[in-house]
Order: structure tokens, then sequence, then C-alpha cells
């Protein structure tokens, strides 16, 4: 955002005292994360930059974490269990979140917010108090350490990612086209999918993409309601914390923050693009 030229002397400076103030804020937010990634990359066992590293000496450096990454079996069966995980948990969650969403958006619909804030209560509430209610829940069905318990724990975290995602793509949103519609003779079905749906697709997939990252880094519920069995990355990741000190955390660590970046560039390019179909930006 520019000054403009009539500004006063006291909005100047509050004007660059402002970026100053949000560059500190974005300095202390992301310096944690970009600390991580060259200590990946340390030839080392070791936490911490090595004299070498700070002399940038090239054998001070190694890809040695990330090949153990690669190779050791129990960060792999980790991985494939997060992999088997996330992407049921994240469908499920888009499917019912989505239902939701669309069902709440009615104006007709009774009690809405009261049922809205119950929904995305897993947000709010602590998740330590979550994972324990989720535990003596699965463990009187039968599914606490069990695969089906851990997709439907990280799908319940996931849904109001979804409903949030949808119900604000859907504000705005033209109710004349499903009228138009249905007088044309399209059934709801056909309707919801021939027209809401495409329109509200942007907010379905950035909604489906949050529900994903939560699923894919989540580690207090599934240590809850999961087993050896279900030993996802995170808790791969927390078990080398706690038990040993494994410098290929890092680099694990590295490598969720890329995939994380990632996709948050989808979302952004997502919204922006709903933006664009519901003409609140240009073209």
């Amino acid at each position: 955002m520019e000054l403009p030229p009539y500004a006063t002397l006291g909005q100047k400076i509050w004007h660059y005292a402002f970026l100053v103030i949000c560059g500190l804020i974005f300095f202390f937010l992301i310096a944690p994360i970009l600390t991580i990634i060259p200590l990946s990359f340390n030839a080392q066992n070791f936490f911490t930059f090595t004299p070498g590293m700070l002399a940038f000496e090239a054998d001070a450096y190694s890809l040695r974490h990330y090949r153990d990454f690669f190779t050791n079996p129990n960060w792999q069966q980790a991985l494939s269990n997060s992999v088997r995980i996330a992407p049921v948990a994240t469908l499920i969650s888009v499917a019912l979140g989505t239902l939701a969403a669309v069902g709440l958006s009615q104006s007709h619909v009774p009690f809405r917010r009261a049922i809205m804030a119950i929904l995305i209560s897993p947000m709010i509430v602590p998740l330590i108090i979550s994972a324990a209610g989720m535990y003596f829940f699965y463990s009187r069905l039968g599914l606490q350490g069990t695969y089906i318990g851990v997709v439907l724990a990280h799908a319940a975290l996931g849904i109001p990612f979804v409903i949030i995602t949808v119900t604000a793509t859907l504000v705005g949103f033209d109710r004349s086209l499903t009228r138009a519609s249905a007088n044309l003779g399209a059934g709801p079905m056909r309707t919801f999918f021939k027209v809401q749906m495409p329109l509200i697709l942007p907010g379905v997939i950035s909604g489906g993409l949050f529900a994903f990252i939560t699923s894919f880094d989540e580690v207090v519920v599934v240590l809850f309601v999961g087993s050896a069995g279900q030993k996802t990355l995170p808790w791969q990741m927390f078990i080398g914390l706690r038990e040993q000190i494994s410098p290929t955390i890092l680099a694990v660590a590295t490598i969720l923050v890329v995939i994380s970046i990632a996709l948050l560039t989808v979302v952004e390019l997502l919204r922006r693009r709903s933006e664009r179909l519901r003409g609140m930006s240009p073209g």
C-alpha cells in the first residue's frame, strides 16, 4: 500500500513504523522455521551449527540425514502410515464438511448457529481434551488402536476446516442459480453437482488441503487413539525427540515445511480463483 501524496508527517511516520512492526512479527514467526532448514544438512549428528557450517565449508554439509529418512525402515513405515491415513481422513472430512456447510447455509435450518458452534468445536477445544474424549469413546466402540479409529479421529479434526472454508465460499452465492436450475427441471442432486459444486469447488479443495495438513501433522490424537501399528510420521518424530536425538528429525521437518508451503500456495491460488468466480476481484 502506497502513501497518498497529501499524507501528513504523522501519517508517514506511522506508515513506516507499521511496516517495521509487521516485518518484526513476520521474522519472529518465520525464524524458527528457517533455522531448521540449514541444520538439516549438517554433516554431524548435532542440533547446532558447527564451526564448519558457520564458515560455509563444503564438507560440513551433507545429505546423510535425508538418506537416513529414505532408507530407515522405521521412518518409511511411519511415512507409509501417514500416507494411508491422511488421504482417507481428508475424503471423509470433505464429504461430511461440505454437506454440513451447504445445509447450514440454508436460512430455514433451525438452530444454525448452535449447530455450527458444535461442529467447529474441535478447533476450539484443547486438543488434549479432544484426544482423551476420543480415546474413551473409541474404546467403547472397539476402535481404539485400529486404523479406522485413527482415520475417524483425524476426520473429526478436519471437518471444521472444511465447514469454515466452504461456508466462506457460499457467502455471496447467487441463490437464483439454483432456483433457475430447479425451474428447468433439474433435481436437487443434479443442481448441486452441475450448478453449485463448480462455484464452491475452490472452497472445498481449500478445506480439503487444510484437513490433509491437519491429519498429516497431527500427533496428540494418534498417541491416544492409535497403536504401534498406526505410528505416523509426527509420532515417529516425537519418539525421536524423546528417546534419541536424531538429526533426521530436522530433515523430515524440512520436507514437511516444503510440502506445507506448496499446499498453502495452492490454497491461495484457489482463494483468488474463487474470488474471480464470484466477481469479488478483477479477472
